[in-house]
């Protein structure tokens, strides 16, 4: 894959690799949970012994057993023990009812909330009076977030030397991010639209000729019909500012609210610029109308045309939220659609070139919203965290042999990753931790279904791995639905 300039040279479009997601424990591979459960079977047996010899053996070899199969049998690439907080926290959540939302109609919510249910309720609405754009304020998390949206060519269909210059403009873009060490959190969000049909009407009642004619009742016909069926892309850009990391910058800006809104407002214009240089065209920071219109259109996507055909309805950012969400343990339902949560547990492993994701993301007939949340790393602090590997991995490899268990290839690769991620932060490069999530959104549980396993077997042809979020669907859905820059 390459391409020939006038001056005869080639440019060839360099192939990217992803880090292991690292299967490396505390001690010999084993995780802190599992080292737990592992130390109390260990201290049972031993207590066992001492007290009554090998004939209390009959006694503890059931707990024996069920520490066993708690430390070391898997269910969906997970661990039992690791299934046990979620397990405890999906009954804690059961018995006290909070799998239910329904929004209380008659009792009003205090101003400037937004009405999401779960963590989202605490989220609060700033609008800034300098830039317009609605900030999202978190009080328990302390961040701020604002949101623009960005349009683009279709990526495929340039050729590679284009390609190669958008994709180490983009690293750019994320280098930025991890410069100002005030970033918490870039989220890259792009959505699969039904197309209400308004463009058409209005090139058609723009340019078209509307002369009575067969040809031209024909014409306006079809762009009728084909409108509301196709579908559309629509990208965002999320990003969220530590008040904690930048309190001192907020103080010198004046305290308080506006201090943050200034702070951010900086980082905001820094984003846009490193946005333009990449040749993305950022369509202005959100207004809490344009907010309101994504989070209506993400719990109730059956209203999304006519909200769309209607610029002034659903522009509320108090009640864009969801009349009712019931969670199950595999997946939420909300006002007009089921929704499930894929989660990319592994990325490529092998060299891809960069539209490996084109599978996905251009996969038609399925309503998805493809997330990717990026926690940047300060310098200093990814310097000090690949230290830290660096020495667990060579201390876990002395361990290693000296009881004479012998090193896999999985863990080479690992220890391999680490010294390029250094590598590339010595080069000038940042550090981000990323994570991919996939809404998929259908109309009833088994067109649902039909979707994921659509969905699944298009992240193998992206050479991705994909599992489902048991038990936190909810939580996970509010961070891969919604711009907000949410933890999961």
């Amino acid at each position: 894959m390459h391409t020939q300039t006038s001056g005869g040279r080639h440019h060839e479009l360099a192939p990217v690799k992803f880090s292991r997601l690292t299967q490396r424990g505390v001690l010999l591979g084993l995780s802190g949970s599992q080292l737990v459960v592992v130390g109390i079977g260990a201290v049972t047996l031993v207590f066992a012994l001492y007290v009554d010899g090998g004939a209390a053996l009959i006694y503890v070899a059931p707990i024996l057993l069920l520490c066993g199969t708690l430390a070391w049998v898997g269910v969906g690439g997970r661990k039992l023990v690791e299934w046990l907080p979620i397990g405890t926290r999906w009954l804690r959540r059961s018995a006290g009812g909070q799998l239910l939302f329904r929004r209380r109609i008659v009792k009003p919510r205090p101003a400037r909330t937004l009405s999401l249910p779960g963590d989202a309720a605490r989220l609060r609405q700033w609008l800034d009076p300098d830039s317009g754009a609605v900030m999202v304020h978190d009080p328990h998390r302390a961040t701020l977030t604002a949101i623009v949206g960005v349009t683009h060519p279709a990526f495929i269909l340039l050729d590679p030397l284009e390609q190669q210059r958008r994709v180490t403009s983009w690293g750019r873009v994320l280098a930025t991010a991890c410069r100002s060490g005030r970033i918490a959190a870039l989220q890259v969000m792009e959505r699969t639209l039904p197309d209400s049909g308004r463009g058409l009407a209005e090139w058609w009642s723009q340019h078209g000729s509307q002369d009575g004619s067969w040809t031209s009742t024909t014409y306006g016909e079809l762009i009728d019909r084909a409108g509301p069926a196709g579908e559309r892309h629509a990208s965002t850009v999320s990003i969220t500012l530590d008040l904690k990391t930048a309190a001192r910058a907020i103080r010198a800006a004046g305290g308080g609210n506006r201090g943050a809104a200034a702070v951010l407002r900086q980082e905001m214009s820094t984003m846009t610029a490193a946005l333009r240089a990449a040749d993305l065209a950022p369509s202005g920071w959100l207004e809490p109308g344009d907010v309101a219109l994504m989070l209506r259109m993400a719990y109730d996507p059956v209203v999304a045309g006519a909200l769309e055909r209607h610029g002034d309805l659903g522009r509320d950012l108090a009640t864009a939220g969801p009349v009712a969400v019931t969670e199950s343990w595999s997946s939420i339902r909300s006002d007009s659609a089921h929704h499930c949560v894929l989660w990319i547990s592994e990325w490529p492993r092998s060299l891809v070139y960069p539209g490996f994701l084109a599978p996905v993301l251009l996969s038609s007939g399925v309503r998805r919203t493809f997330t990717l949340l990026y926690t940047p790393m300060r310098t200093d602090q990814a310097a000090r965290d690949i230290r830290k590997k660096k020495t667990e991995y060579v201390s876990d490899a002395a361990q290693r042999q000296r009881i004479g268990q012998i090193e896999d290839a999985q863990q080479s690769a690992e220890y391999k990753d680490v010294l390029q991620q250094e590598a590339d932060l010595t080069a000038g490069h940042g550090i981000l931790r990323a994570t991919g999530l996939i809404a998929v959104t259908a109309p009833d549980s088994e067109q649902l279904e039909r979707a994921v396993a659509e969905i699944e077997q298009a992240a193998i042809q992206a050479s991705c791995e994909t599992r489902r979020l048991w038990g936190q669907q909810a939580q996970a859905f509010s961070a891969a639905a919604l711009p907000l820059c949410r933890p999961v």
